[in-house]
């Protein structure tokens, strides 16, 4: 191909590399040059034009295009037309996405003219989605790249997409004393969800004591019901590979193929077979619905794919997830002091408050609106008697500005107050002040402003009553007719980011980051969207001649 600054008279036949608008005409990119073109660059008073010129050993775009994804067209694959050197490869099935990497680098190792994009291995994929793309980059390819590239993806299946299979699948769920049956129902709803993403369903379910000859006579009459897939979620996680449900899966007769995975959470995955009946121990972390390691291989079981011990080791790389904020033990705890095994419990949560009384007040002039009198009393004082009325084990109180007079508010009450040296610097601050002075203890923090009068100890206790990590409740917001306001109960895993938080935002950016651990809180009134931000708002909440300065 020869890509110039073609002579006007030259160019007949070659093909336009920029489009042109002339006298409200345009000539796009792409179109094969005729006589017409031709004479509407002359008028115009071009004497050249930029174009590519195809010689006798090339292949247009699009024929390469369309040769090559023809080529790539895997089990499990459809085409669509080649246009301007573009041919997309979509899933026709509901299933796993199997891609040759080092397949497909060596195919665009050949050419530069040829690339080939597709989706991540093992992605879940449906009829339709796009999971390929080939991509001619110029408007030509010599055909001796092609017939290369062809004879690489020919020798190689690059790209298949493997539907997932009807399996019989059973459920094994152990108990220990003391357990809950609600955290098993948990677990099992869990991976009933899973499996319909998956166009399965649990067909049979054993509940049993956590013990090694329990785990084996379930796995054994799950077998004796036709199952082909056991998955067993034990009351405490696996430590080793004799531990109860590797044990059990022996005992019944069974091998351990494998135990533990470079995924992060999911490391704790116990893989087993007993005859041709697969077994999967799964980790504690697929009590919960977000993405762990336990998703990766029960997706790629679902679709009939073996797993060896390579395969195992290869999902190191992209096997550090996102950090689940529900899960026992988060990997900076674990590194930051003794780590002991957590075990899930509906043991009440220990709640504290932290109320921000440490604001300047600027839009309220030389007023500091915290010491004003509002339906009776103190402002900050409504918002430190709802904490007191409600559920939370104990109270902390950010003190900033003019602190001696704030701090004199809560004198006697049984409140810890800290002070924000750098209230000035945002409310981001306030919050770092009141995390830090919790107790250890603690399982979670309901973040309350003092100049919301409005707000009582039943939100409060409401925003407690409904906070559940474990069912991904970690943050409870307080709403009304839509609209989030405050306070805000969040839980202690998010204290270590709460902490690194700067300016006047707050942690509203921790909100948007984990939506799917975020639970809104519909309140019956819309006192947890009104603070007092203005004299008129506060002369509405004091009403007439109530406003007092203390």
């Amino acid at each position: 191909m020869i890509f110039d600054s073609f002579p006007i008279d030259e160019a007949e036949g070659a093909i336009m590399a920029h489009s042109l608008r002339i006298e409200g005409k345009t000539i796009k990119k792409g179109t094969i040059l005729t006589a017409d073109e031709i004479d509407l660059l002359r008028s115009a008073g071009h004497v050249t034009v930029m174009a590519a010129l195809l010689e006798s050993d090339d292949a247009t775009e699009d024929e390469a295009a369309a040769a090559l994804a023809g080529a790539l067209k895997g089990e499990g694959i459809e085409l669509t037309p080649a246009f301007t050197g573009r041919c997309n490869l979509k899933a026709a099935v509901h299933g796993i996405l199997v891609v040759d990497g080092e397949g497909v680098q060596k195919l665009n190792l050949i050419d530069e003219a040829i690339t080939f994009a597709s989706l991540s291995s093992f992605s879940v994929v449906r009829p339709g989605e796009v999971v390929g793309t080939v991509k001619i980059i110029p408007f030509a390819l010599p055909k001796a790249s092609l017939l290369k590239a062809k004879n690489i993806i020919e020798n190689n299946q690059l790209i298949k997409a493997v539907p997932f299979l009807p399996r019989k699948v059973g459920l094994i769920l152990t108990r220990i004393d003391g357990g809950k049956e609600s955290l098993l129902d948990k677990a099992a709803t869990a991976l009933e969800t899973r499996l319909a993403a998956m166009g399965n369903e649990v067909a049979g379910e054993c509940r049993c004591d956590h013990d090694c000859a329990a785990v084996a006579a379930s796995i054994e009459k799950l077998e004796g019901i036709g199952c082909d897939l056991v998955i067993i979620c034990g009351a405490t996680a696996t430590v080793d590979k004799r531990d109860t449900v590797p044990a059990g899966i022996e005992f019944s007769g069974g091998t351990v193929e494998h135990f533990g995975i470079p995924v992060d959470p999911g490391n704790l995955l116990v893989m087993g077979r007993k005859n041709d009946l697969c077994i999967i121990g799964m980790p504690g972390c697929a009590r919960s619905l977000s993405v762990n390691g336990f998703d990766w291989i029960l997706q790629r079981v679902m679709a009939g794919l073996s797993i060896n011990r390579a395969d195992f080791a290869a999902l190191g790389v992209g096997g550090l997830l996102k950090e689940m904020v529900n899960r026992p033990l988060p990997r900076d705890h674990a590194v930051s002091g003794k780590a002991e095994l957590v075990m899930l419990s509906e043991s009440p949560k220990k709640i504290a408050a932290i109320i921000l009384a440490a604001g300047q007040s600027t839009r309220m002039g030389e007023v500091n609106k915290l010491l004003e009198e509002v339906q009776g009393k103190v402002m900050m004082r409504h918002a430190v008697d709802a904490a007191m009325d409600s559920n939370v084990s104990s109270i902390i109180v950010v003190t900033g500005f003019e602190a001696d007079k704030t701090q004199e508010i809560v004198k006697g009450l049984p409140v810890t107050t800290v002070y924000n040296e750098l209230f000035a610097q945002g409310m981001s601050t306030s919050l770092k002040c009141g995390i830090s002075a919790l107790a250890n203890d603690v399982d979670g923090a309901v973040v309350c402003l003092a100049d919301m009068p409005d707000v009582t100890a039943s939100h409060l206790n409401r925003l407690i009553e409904l906070f559940d990590p474990d069912m991904d409740r970690a943050v409870c917001v307080s709403s009304y007719g839509g609209r989030r306001g405050n306070p805000v109960l969040w839980s202690r895993l998010f204290f270590p980011r709460m902490e690194e938080l700067s300016g006047d935002e707050g942690a509203r950016k921790l909100l948007r980051e984990h939506g799917s651990v975020v639970h809104e809180v519909e309140m019956s009134s819309d006192a947890v969207l009104r603070d007092i931000d203005s004299p008129e708002a506060l002369g509405r909440a004091s009403g007439p001649n109530t406003v007092q300065k203390i």
